[in-house]
């Protein structure tokens, strides 16, 4: 791990940065393509800009466990003005894992890194059922972490400040301990407000 002011030791030996908190999508593993986006959409029947702007939209109640899987593609299907089988709603929920568990390489060796250097290590995700339940079940490095926060789990969704303080309290940390990484800034702001460190992912550089 490349040197950082946020790591350096204060006087006493402690570090300034205890603890780090990782979003999950757009940061340890890639953004799905269109192309695979545009799969889901196929299913459904629609057009793929349609589509993606609904499915945008109604992430939140669903990450927030506000639906059961077969209602929020039930629902995302009449919004496109369409209809789907039971069948189709089962691709549709593997298809959703499958352009979401693409890991970055680089973000996973830094996981490692952190872990070994003794940083404690959190996930703090809006993540569906589907998504958390396969992640957890076939993703090796998921255990790397010192806790983990699942937005499904929770029935709350960031950035909501109680899911950052669930985090906070599961890691034993101060705010002021924690650097926090989430490509979305109004989750970054939110970490910010309750005096994390935090930073907007764009990129490895």
């Amino acid at each position: 791990m490349q040197e950082n002011p946020l790591f350096a030791e204060h006087h006493d030996g402690s570090p300034s940065i205890k603890a780090v908190i990782l979003d999950y999508g757009k940061v340890l593993v890639r953004s799905p393509t269109p192309q695979e986006f545009s799969r889901m959409a196929k299913v459904l029947n629609v057009d793929f800009e349609l589509f993606y702007r609904l499915w945008e939209a109604s992430r939140g109640a669903y990450d927030r466990s506000d639906f059961t899987a077969e209602e929020y593609w039930l629902e995302l299907a009449a919004q496109c003005n369409t209809s789907v089988d039971h069948k189709q709603i089962d691709i549709l929920r593997k298809l959703e894992v499958e352009i979401w568990v693409h890991a970055d390489p680089f973000m996973i060796d830094w996981l490692s890194q952190l872990h070994a250097a003794g940083i404690k290590t959190a996930l703090l995700s809006n993540m569906p059922t589907d998504l958390m339940t396969y992640v957890l079940n076939h993703l090796p490095w998921m255990q790397e972490f010192t806790f983990k926060t699942f937005s499904a789990e929770l029935r709350l969704i960031k950035p909501d400040p109680a899911i950052y303080r669930h985090t906070l309290d599961g890691l034993g940390v101060t705010a002021p301990e924690t650097l926090f990484v989430d490509d979305r800034e109004n989750n970054v702001q939110a970490a910010q407000a309750l005096g994390m460190h935090a930073i907007q992912f764009h990129s490895i550089e």
